[in-house]
């Protein structure tokens, strides 16, 4: 699936948090508010709450700055975000969903919109390309000259996963329904093997491919300053690269 590798995507994003920890720190803390208020301020019965203190920590978070974060979610000023997700075109067609965490609609939606108008594509209605993705959880496990491909494959389908990919060189890509995510990766951690990441996915059915190197730096340029925004928590396209 050369179109989506996360493994690509997770490289990409942990050379951001080396240069720009507090920026993804910023949009974790986002999603800790949102968590706490749905969920509440003890993670041992938020879930959630309880996954993204794991992320913070995998991004060198100190855990002074997430119990300040926790603490203040639960207070009776804290910040209202809410999670608005975006979807449209990019440069050739490629289709692209947005998911943000805000405290002003606006300011976010005339970001989006902008970064959209200035770089080839236009922001479409909801819906207009969430029907070309699914929704599924991803565990990558790296390739080791050591590690037993049929007997990760086969503990990995033995805890629940719905697919195991081998088309990239580095890693291994198990994929899983959204809510069996966390207890097959722990499933997977417990049979011995080193977990790179388990994350929430959206999975496209069809892919595109740019015709011209001026779509490309468009569409590079797109991603980057939606991925640089602050607001921004997830960025999901079809782009085959």
């Amino acid at each position: 699936m050369s179109g989506h590798s996360k493994w690509k995507n997770i490289m990409h994003k942990k050379e951001k948090t080396d240069a720009q920890r507090a920026s993804v720190f910023t949009k974790i803390g986002k999603e800790m508010a949102i968590a706490v208020r749905e969920g509440g301020a003890d993670p041992n019965a938020n879930g959630k709450l309880r996954e993204l203190i794991a992320k913070a920590k995998a991004s060198n978070v100190p855990n002074d700055n997430i119990d300040r974060v926790i603490k203040k979610a639960s207070s009776s000023d804290a910040e209202k975000y809410e999670e608005v997700v975006y979807e449209g075109y990019g440069p050739g067609g490629v289709a692209v969903i947005v998911t943000t965490a805000t405290d002003n609609r606006n300011r976010t939606g005339g970001d989006i919109r902008h970064y959209f108008d200035k770089y080839g594509g236009n922001l479409g209605q909801t819906g207009c390309v969430g029907y070309m993705f699914t929704d599924k959880g991803v565990i990558i496990v790296e390739r080791d000259d050591d590690l037993d491909e049929d007997k990760l494959m086969e503990a990995a389908l033995e805890a629940g996963a719905d697919d195991f990919l081998t088309d990239d060189a580095e890693v291994y890509e198990i994929r899983t329904q959204p809510e069996d995510l966390y207890a097959i990766r722990d499933a997977i951690k417990a049979a011995g093997y080193e977990v790179v990441s388990a994350d929430q996915d959206k999975i496209p059915s069809v892919y595109v491919t740019l015709g011209d190197d001026e779509q490309v730096k468009m569409m590079n340029l797109l991603l980057e300053h939606l991925e640089d925004n602050d607001d921004v928590q997830e960025v999901y396209h079809n782009w085959e690269n």
